[in-house]
């Protein structure tokens, strides 16, 4: 029996699609279409978070004089985003389908407003059957505002966009128990929250083309099964890939779900670069707020405001060693906090509703 998912977001890393030289490998993509066309001749919506643009321009020009790895990434972007969405546009356009590109920064999702303009956009193209093809603008990001890689981009679409699921496509067939070159190892193909030891299986080495590795797959993936969205890392480089996850053939790593976040709730959990305040909590704050249950953050349970904030800010709420407990929407700003600390019989800081536990 098929999964039966209506939307899912395709991640598709640079080692899917590049070869080993490091220039795009033109029939990886022309398969991954064809797959894509087939998920949606199924009813299933695809939006894709390709990466790519720098390996297409590596094929395009040389850079023989040295320059600082920002230029020549927006050097290489610039030229390659072109012929990147070029080759995406003409394989879709063979089976009458159109697809769009959609160029972000970490900038674009600083605030509320921001975000669900994304939405909007995303939201509009797929009503009217464009498979958006998501990048980061690599051209106009710098080193401190660019996403860690596409798998933070691609957790973040996922949760913003409601999805059923997250695939995440890799040159591995998933998390492995060892180091996937070693033949005692094999693929972990189902990993819950409680299981806690998954990280200690994984190399920190990052991925030949991209910025990230199998570490940064790993917290995103948990981050977003977190908010109930079911995640699968699959080798992107196997033919009929996709197609065969969706019929359950394919040997991969799946992330349970728990229950699912409200649409806030994952805008927030994804809000910590945007956050305006930090608010330092005592032990029994902290328990409440972890504890499962619908439980608010009182002023009676804060130590102090070690940053300022207004009303509606995201804010980073810590323990007393600054350790990161979690993230919320202020219900008022740090002026009156501080006049509240500690008293009994306030209103919230941060309601239950817009709180997310990072842990």
């Amino acid at each position: 029996m098929a999964l039966a998912y209506k939307r899912i977001v395709v991640k598709i890393g640079s080692n899917v699609l590049t070869q080993a030289n490091g220039l795009p490998d033109q029939s990886r993509i022309e398969h991954l279409v064809d797959q894509i066309v087939d998920l949606k001749k199924q009813g299933i919506t695809v939006v894709v978070i390709s990466s790519g643009a720098v390996a297409s321009g590596r094929s395009m020009i040389s850079i023989t004089e040295k320059h600082d790895a920002v230029a020549a990434r927006q050097l290489l972007a610039s030229i390659g985003q072109i012929k990147l969405i070029n080759t995406y546009l003409s394989l879709f356009e063979k089976h009458q389908l159109l697809c769009s590109q959609v160029l972000v920064t970490k900038e674009d999702f600083r605030d509320r407003k921001h975000y669900l303009n994304i939405k909007n956009c995303l939201s509009i193209l797929l009503k009217h059957q464009v498979i958006p093809i998501v990048n980061e603008n690599d051209v106009v990001s710098v080193t401190e505002l660019m996403f860690t890689d596409n798998d933070e981009l691609a957790g973040l679409v996922a949760s913003m966009m409601d999805a059923d699921a997250l695939v995440i496509l890799s040159n591995v067939d998933g998390i492995y128990n060892g180091d996937p070159k070693s033949p005692g190892s094999s693929v972990i193909e189902e990993i819950k929250r409680d299981n806690d030891t998954v990280g200690s299986f994984i190399n920190t080495a990052k991925s030949g083309s991209g910025r990230g590795g199998m570490v940064t797959k790993l917290g995103m993936a948990q981050k977003v099964a977190k908010l109930g969205i079911p995640v699968h890392i699959a080798n992107g480089t196997r033919d009929h890939v996709l197609t065969d996850l969706i019929s359950k053939q394919v040997v991969h790593t799946f992330f349970v779900p728990e229950k699912s976040k409200s649409g806030k709730k994952k805008w927030i959990a994804h809000s910590e670069q945007a956050a305006k305040g930090t608010v330092q909590l005592n032990q029994g704050a902290i328990d409440a707020l972890i504890s499962g249950q619908a439980r608010s953050l009182l002023p009676i349970g804060i130590l102090s405001v070690t940053s300022d904030f207004q009303k509606s800010d995201i804010i980073r709420l810590v323990d007393e060693h600054n350790v990161l407990i979690g993230l919320g929407i202020a219900e008022y700003g740090s002026d009156k906090t501080k006049e509240r600390i500690g008293q009994k019989g306030q209103k919230p800081l941060v309601h239950y509703n817009y709180f997310y536990a990072v842990g």
